[in-house]
């Protein structure tokens, strides 16, 4: 799939779920639960145990339904086993030059992870062309967001950390491309209890929020 055809799903979809559990059994309920909810989008990150296994595992059962990305990429080296393993895209918590580089060697997009204006700045110098703002809520949430919209209009930003169903609209009017959503939406206590609907409802909220917000700014 071309960069730029991921890219456009990702603009589409709105969000990014982030996979960030404990098992690799849990990691495929969760991806299951998240697809059951409506949203064809899933970042594996590092931190689940076996993490390439599970990339190779979701590519291969769900295949071109769902678009599978590696996260908290922080080498070049797990840059390549990701993509050898199936991702399609890939998110680091930083701004990596190796890991960008690597990617584009490729021809998968890298989502690398900043915070500050000259780091925001830094990664577009190096081709970044999607940018994770982590972790934004902390540091002010929407209105930090707008704040660095406000010298980047153009910039496609994915604000991550503390992003939920109840203030997706405010980062959406703030400029948000898509959401990066994690524990708000995978709960370990629903998958340590085996409600899976409880996630699948959580998607089913965020991707109404997203439509929600998204209408009202164009009215």
């Amino acid at each position: 799939m071309r960069i730029e055809n991921v890219i456009a799903r990702i603009g589409e979809v709105g969000i990014v779920p982030v996979v960030r559990v404990a098992t690799v059994t849990d990691a495929m309920r969760a991806v299951e639960a998240i697809s059951d909810g409506g949203i064809p989008i899933v970042e594996i990150t590092m931190t689940v145990p076996n993490a390439i296994s599970v990339i190779h595992q979701v590519a291969g059962r769900f295949g071109g339904s769902l678009l599978v990305g590696a996260g908290t990429i922080t080498t070049a080296e797990q840059a390549k086993l990701s993509i050898d393993a199936g991702a399609k895209f890939m998110v680091s918590p930083g701004l990596s030059i190796p890991v960008l580089s690597v990617a584009q060697a490729c021809g998968i997009l890298a989502i690398p992870g900043v915070l500050t204006p000259t780091e925001l700045m830094h990664a577009q110098e190096n081709g970044a062309k999607l940018v994770k703002i982590f972790p934004c809520q902390n540091v002010g949430g929407p209105k930090y967001l707008r704040a660095l919209k406000a010298p980047f209009p153009q910039a496609a930003l994915i604000p991550t950390g503390g992003v939920n169903a109840s203030n997706a609209a405010e980062f959406i009017a703030a400029g948000a491309f898509a959401l990066g959503v994690g524990a708000e939406l995978v709960s370990r206590t629903a998958l340590r209890d085996g409600n899976l609907a409880q996630i699948t409802e959580a998607a089913r909220e965020l991707i109404a929020a997203v439509r929600s917000a998204r209408a009202s700014a164009t009215d």
